[in-house]
């Protein structure tokens, strides 16, 4: 059995979605046990990433990088990390913001680089990039063009009933495919 946990925060419902989606996905692989967690309820369930194969980090993006609550829960692990405790572990990232850009990038870049901290296996987004020609669209998936996770764009004044976009919350659904994939692969 191939154990994925998703760790994520999520401030106005938007970054919930794309984890939702991202857990959807993981779960269409055979053999794999899916645990979605708050960033706030990981830190007092630490066993369950410890038990976990995989851990994919989800943040909104505020203010160009993680936000505070989600720092929280990085800041909370360096016991984990002094130990080595997620070791050889795959991991992998998303975020969300109300900006096309929004500077997500460094998002992620954060993200890789707490899982490279830790020791993990990094797993990026393998889609190509959509919406980028006269005949793409919204509707693409990876409209937003991102390689090292998966990213999603929410309106400010949209709930997550709304936004993200369907094309989003797919791209996401395959980065978490892509991961316990990878996983199921590297420690099945």
């Amino acid at each position: 059995m191939t154990k994925v946990a998703v760790v994520y925060h999520s401030g106005y419902g938007h970054t919930a979605a794309q984890a939702q989606a991202v857990a959807r996905g993981a779960a269409k692989v055979a053999d794999t046990e899916v645990t979605l967690l708050t960033s706030e309820e990981a830190q007092q369930q630490w066993e369950k990433l410890e038990a976990a194969d995989a851990i994919i980090f989800g943040s909104p993006t505020y203010m160009g990088s993680a936000s505070a609550q989600f720092k929280a829960f990085m800041d909370a692990s360096s016991t984990i990390w002094y130990g080595r405790g997620w070791q050889d572990k795959v991991a992998a990232g998303f975020t969300t913001s109300a900006s096309q850009s929004g500077d997500k990038l460094n998002t992620l870049i954060q993200l890789a680089v707490f899982a490279a901290q830790h020791g993990m296996i990094w797993v990026g987004q393998h889609l190509l990039p959509g919406n980028n020609s006269s005949t793409g669209s919204v509707n693409d998936l990876n409209r937003l063009g991102g390689f090292l996770g998966a990213l999603a764009q929410a309106n400010a004044d949209q709930g997550p009933d709304v936004a993200p976009l369907q094309s989003d919350l797919l791209t996401a659904e395959s980065l978490g495919e892509r991961v316990a994939t990878i996983t199921k692969k590297l420690h099945g």
